[in-house]
């Protein structure tokens, strides 16, 4: 098991980010992590996020704050309608990249559809951050693939994306080779690659137990052959965002190279972006240095011209999707049964039925699966809302509600 103060780690880490860093990272760890959420920009409520009262922005992401102290999330309807994300202002980096990336990428499209992969995407934050990117950039001309190889974790990504609301985003559970058949598909990959997770060591205690200089190595031959699988799929002309949550530079710099050298690519130049430390071929963030945990990102062009490929998400069939799209509802006997991802979409049409709003508790006893009462609706299938944002679909039978809230999603927690 490492120490962080064990002689060998703190050899590998000064030597990883230099004297200058390394002091920095090792004050941070004497401090509480931060908190920071990414607001979603086609899920306003009707009234400000109390969260939001005191919390300053991150300089890299328009929708980015960071939080005066942890609220509990869980005990936020508008958390589970989709309002905001929970995540690390470092990871939000990443996002920025993919909107500059994005800009370049635009240009040579000549505004047909971009096809673009999260290629490990679990549990979200990123396929979210971009989602929301591609939807402002492109309205509904996009398809945004958001991949996860290991089932559980995949599980919470379709649950994540769901309550996003985004329905131009596919969820995949494949092996990254799997995409190698689709050539020249995609026109940006991110690859937010394993690593060794020493930028986590701060927020997560269990990267500090697993390192070792033997992980290290295992890691950075993985990636490798993470980048090598899915190449294939880029088209001459994309940009492959490769990052992680690591400070070596065997799996940052020395991987990228590697890909540009042993895949053909070109690494873009990282320039000055909000005085974050720039490394070889990418940007650093370190504990200490910002207010977030630690990330690594860099940027990888295949160069070629790009052709026009088939555009549809029919190509990504054989990969046999978890979702694609948003599922309206499905049929039990005479009766249609409306989805309760379809209630969560941006895209979902409210006269479908009455619209029901909730005060708080009620909202909360929902979320947990309660069965709840709306003496004041008509009897049948209702929208149940929190300041005016989505919640899901109950069926009212006059005393009583059916509730639809997935099994999957409900809060765990006891409601008073």
């Amino acid at each position: 098991m490492a120490e962080l103060d064990s002689a060998s780690l703190v050899s590998h880490l000064e030597q990883a980010l230099g004297p200058e860093a390394y002091a920095a990272f090792r004050r941070s760890m004497d401090e509480q992590p931060p908190v920071s959420v990414r607001l979603n920009p086609f899920k306003t409520p009707s009234a400000p996020l109390p969260i939001l009262n005191g919390a300053e922005k991150v300089p890299w992401s328009p929708y980015g704050y960071i939080l005066t102290s942890r609220p509990v999330f869980t005990l936020h309807p508008n958390y589970h309608a989709g309002a905001y994300y929970v995540q690390d202002s470092s990871a939000m980096f990443t996002g920025h990249i993919f909107r500059k990336v994005l800009k370049s990428v635009m240009e040579k499209a000549r505004g047909r559809t971009l096809r673009v992969l999260d290629l490990c995407a679990a549990p979200g934050g990123k396929t979210t951050d971009l989602a929301a990117s591609l939807r402002q950039a492109c309205g509904d001309g996009f398809i945004l693939v958001a991949n996860e190889v290991m089932r559980q974790r995949a599980s919470v990504l379709l649950d994540n994306t769901a309550v996003w609301g985004d329905p131009a985003v596919t969820v995949c559970s494949a092996d990254p080779k799997a995409f190698a058949r689709l050539e020249g598909y995609f026109d940006i990959i991110l690859a937010d690659v394993p690593c060794s997770g020493e930028g986590m060591f701060r927020k997560d205690p269990r990267a500090l137990e697993e390192w070792s200089p033997q992980n290290v190595e295992l890691c950075a031959a993985r990636q490798r052959r993470i980048l090598a699988d899915v190449w294939p799929a880029l088209a001459a002309g994309g940009r492959l965002i490769y990052s992680t949550c690591t400070f070596e530079r065997s799996e940052n710099d020395d991987n990228l190279k590697w890909a540009a050298q042993s895949l053909g690519g070109r690494i873009e130049a990282p320039g000055d972006e909000f005085g974050v430390r720039t490394t070889e071929c990418g940007h650093l963030l370190v504990p200490g240095e910002v207010p977030g945990e630690g990330q690594w990102c860099g940027v990888l062009v295949r160069e070629g011209e790009a052709r026009m490929l088939a555009e549809g998400t029919e190509a990504l069939q054989y990969l046999h999707p978890l979702r694609c799209g948003v599922e309206k509802g499905r049929m039990k006997g005479k009766d249609f049964i409306p989805s309760a991802d379809w209630a969560l979409s941006i895209d979902y049409d409210r006269s479908f039925c009455p619209v029901a709003e909730l005060d708080k508790r009620t909202a909360l006893h929902f979320l947990h699966k309660d069965s709840i009462v709306l003496p004041d609706a008509p009897k049948g299938y209702v929208l149940v809302t929190y300041r005016n944002l989505a919640l899901g679909f109950v069926k009212n039978l006059g005393t009583r509600c059916n509730n639809l809230h997935p099994q999957s999603r409900r809060i765990r927690m006891d409601i008073e």
